[in-house]
């Protein structure tokens, strides 16, 4: 899956597309440490992007913790931007930093494709994923990144983190300059007050440059970057915001009516969170957006998922 860019979308760009400094000695800044904007959009933002960013703010009035942010694909110029500075839980969005680790480490000549992992009793957890439900013990590394892309497959993570160790995942989340946005744990059916109290936290700033950065080849080296990209394309949770996109959950790996599409999502009690590239016929954009929320009643939910989908509907629109 191909995700050209042209134009410069560093790190550190501002909403103009113009680059910032991206010196990593700047002393106390980070490699996306920018002036820290609230709630607007984009100066050059089209007013198809009101939809979506209204429908942000009623939630954000209703107690609803929301950040997002959608750049140009191509030019990197913000769209649109709510809190994008904060970090927010994103739940299973920080597979993507486990995914980055070991498609790097796929150079070693000990942990190649085919190199065989097998499940243990510590490595078990419910939930999202299906090898639990499988009677093969063994897998190759390949295998399990594929089933984190495509049903962000829990028992396959923490194989995955006890292969490669979660502190060379915190390294190399390091390494790429982010420092609102990390892998913090293995995942567990259960988070005791010894546990990190979330399993990723992220920044919608620093979310939309990485997934820039993959598709442009430009996390790790080119190859690591495409490798990547592919997991994340058998992604099957389009329930977020790209449930507006119109694609097929179980096979969007191909062009359809022009679109082509990667996401992460992230959901568990409370949290709902996404990050993806939307490349049409008209544009490209970068996303994320991230809900922190009461969950005990089923309507505020919902309220999050419309929220969601109408900024997916602005993207859309964009793109197409």
């Amino acid at each position: 899956m191909d995700f050209p860019t042209r134009g410069d979308v560093g790190p550190s760009a501002d909403a103009g597309g113009r680059r910032a400094s991206l010196n990593a000695g700047d002393a106390g800044h980070s490699r996306h440490a920018a002036a820290r904007a609230g709630k607007h959009r984009g100066t050059d933002a089209p007013e198809n992007f009101a939809r979506g960013f209204v429908a942000l703010g009623e939630l954000a009035l209703g107690g609803v913790q929301v950040s997002a942010r959608a750049t140009d694909l191509s030019t990197g110029r913000v769209l649109f931007s709510v809190d994008d500075h904060v970090a927010m839980p994103t739940a299973s969005v920080g597979k993507v930093l486990l995914l980055i680790e070991v498609a790097a480490r796929l150079k070693d000549a000990e942990f190649g494709l085919a190199t065989m992992l097998e499940r243990s009793v510590s490595d078990a957890v419910s939930d999202s994923g299906v090898w639990q439900h499988l009677q093969v013990a063994r897998l190759g590394v390949a295998d399990l990144a594929a089933l984190v892309g495509a049903t962000s497959d829990n028992l396959a993570t923490n194989v995955l983190i006890r292969a490669v160790g979660l502190h060379s995942v915190r390294a190399r989340t390091e390494q790429l300059g982010l420092s609102r946005t990390a892998l913090l744990d293995l995942v567990r059916d259960k988070r005791g007050p010894d546990d990190a109290p979330q399993l990723s936290v992220g920044s919608a700033k620093e979310l939309t440059w990485l997934f820039t950065a993959l598709a442009r080849g430009e996390i790790v080296d080119a190859e690591t970057s495409a490798r990547v990209i592919g997991w994340l394309s058998l992604n099957t949770d389009l329930s977020l915001v790209a449930s507006a996109f119109g694609l097929d959950p179980l096979a969007h790996r191909e062009s359809d009516h022009g679109l082509l599409m990667v996401n992460k999502t992230g959901t568990t009690t409370g949290v709902r969170s996404e990050v993806g590239i939307l490349r049409g016929p008209r544009a490209g954009a970068t996303y994320a957006v991230s809900m922190l929320f009461d969950d005990a009643e089923l309507m505020t939910r919902l309220a999050v998922l419309d929220g969601m989908r109408a900024v997916g509907a602005d993207l859309l629109e964009y793109v197409h």
